[in-house]
């Protein structure tokens, strides 16, 4: 029966490089041993560390950030002091849900040299096109010149999406919204936008126009980009529906309150969770009696085209009086 290696020491951590593994005693052969993996060169990180399932409505995205994440992590431990994630690889560790690149992309700022090295894409920027900040102990760019960088790949639409995400005021118990929490503003968006040229910049400028606080998911983006373009009044997004006493009846994803018309952007999880279930049946049963149309919506509706959303918004705003401009 093979024997197994000597336990690594505790004060390594998950992720660890080579030098701190050496200074911590560990020797050459240990660090050549199968129960740790090799993500970077010069690095090593504990098999099965970060690998706990996700779940939930975002399950998918939450893995997907785990796991830029858990390297992210592994290439810190010999990244140097000036550098910092930077363009898809921050916005992904900042939570929007933008899709992961294959490489993590780190930055410094000029004159310091772009690292090179496989896995990493390297990038030099100007003292004016970012900012840093740190998040869980990663150097990280600022949410807004995060946002202002992926104008060089990302089309306007994911664009919108990651902004939605940037600017929206999370809430908290009881539906308390967390101004202080939130990411960045729309003023800073466009304040990214204005420090000097930038590659994608008139892409950056029509997203802007775009940006709304009050989207909480890429699938709300969506379904308000798709209302807006096939002409219909833009919704009021994540507002408070209360009664004549002011009790709060629900906080609805998009309303049109001349028209007394909302729109309920229902993700899987409204499905498969039975307490979510209960809490919109009588969601929506007070919003019919304060004299509301509810519209519910899932992806089916919205992706890929959103013709079916609009149709179905499209009925309910005429039948409460709205009509389309000459």
């Amino acid at each position: 029966m093979p024997r197994l290696p000597e336990p690594l020491p505790d004060a390594l951590g998950e992720a660890f490089s080579c030098a701190d593994a050496s200074a911590a005693g560990v020797s050459l052969k240990r660090l050549r041993a199968l129960d740790h993996d090799i993500p970077f060169r010069g690095v090593r990180r504990r098999a099965g560390a970060g690998e706990a399932a996700a779940t939930g409505p975002l399950a998918e995205d939450h893995a997907a950030r785990q796991r830029v994440l858990d390297r992210a992590r592994a290439y810190a431990q010999i990244m140097s002091g000036h550098a910092f994630y930077c363009g898809r690889t921050a916005a992904v560790l900042w939570g929007t849900g933008a899709l992961p690149s294959g490489e993590l992309e780190v930055g410094v700022v000029a004159p310091e040299r772009a690292p090179r090295r496989r896995g990493i894409r390297g990038r030099q920027l100007a003292p004016t096109h970012v900012e840093v900040r740190t998040l869980g102990g990663l150097r990280l760019s600022s949410p807004a010149s995060t946002w202002a960088m992926l104008g060089r790949d990302a089309g306007v639409r994911e664009l919108v999406r990651i902004g939605d995400a940037l600017v929206r005021v999370p809430r908290g118990d009881r539906g308390r919204r967390r101004p202080e929490a939130r990411l960045c503003t729309v003023d800073e968006l466009a304040e990214a936008v204005a420090f000097g040229r930038r590659v994608g910049s008139a892409k950056l400028v029509e997203a802007l126009s775009l940006v709304r606080e009050g989207a909480m998911s890429p699938l709300e983006t969506d379904f308000r980009l798709a209302v807006v373009g096939a002409g219909l009044p833009e919704p009021l997004l994540d507002r408070e529906i209360r009664d004549g006493s002011g009790r709060l009846a629900g906080i609805a994803d998009a309303v049109w309150p001349e028209y007394r018309v909302i729109a309920e952007v229902e993700g899987d999880h409204h499905r498969t969770s039975r307490s979510q279930w209960a809490r919109d049946i009588e969601k929506h049963t007070a919003y019919v009696a304060l004299g509301f149309e509810v519209v519910r919506l899932t992806s089916a509706h919205i992706r890929p085209t959103g013709s079916a959303a609009v149709a179905l918004v499209r009925g309910a705003l005429r039948r409460r009086g709205w009509s389309p401009p000459n």
